[in-house]
């Protein structure tokens, strides 16, 4: 049995103002499906989300990281490699999407640009 808690003064007691805090974003609903992670220094990776937390600790399962141009560090290649079961750190994550639903498509802006230019 839980007791109410204690006021004093019209104030709240320390117990009741301290809220708990969950994650900044729901992944549940991605458990066991595919994802692809984004990190601050251009790496990408993709695997089947096995868990998170609320500081978006992700756990990824069969995860594959796309590799790097050699030439141009920032441009993925289609080069993979296998990493298995990871955990990656959240404070690196940018950016978290769903493989289902979302394909690559040209940059309409590229060939404006080049129009301009020729």
């Amino acid at each position: 049995l839980e007791a109410d808690p204690v006021r004093c003064e019209g104030r709240s007691t320390m117990a009741q103002r301290k809220q708990k805090k969950g994650s900044i974003i729901d992944l549940n609903s991605y458990i066991d499906k595919a994802i692809r992670v984004k990190f601050t220094g251009g790496r990408e990776v993709v695997g089947i989300l096995k868990g998170y937390d609320q500081l978006v600790n992700v756990v990824l399962d069969d995860t594959e990281e796309y590799l790097r141009d050699p030439i141009d560090p920032y441009k993925v290649t289609n080069k993979t490699r296998s990493l298995g079961l990871t955990v990656l750190r959240g404070t690196s994550v940018l950016l978290i999407s769903p493989v289902d639903g979302t394909k690559e498509i040209a940059n309409p802006f590229a060939q404006e640009q080049k129009q301009v230019i020729s």
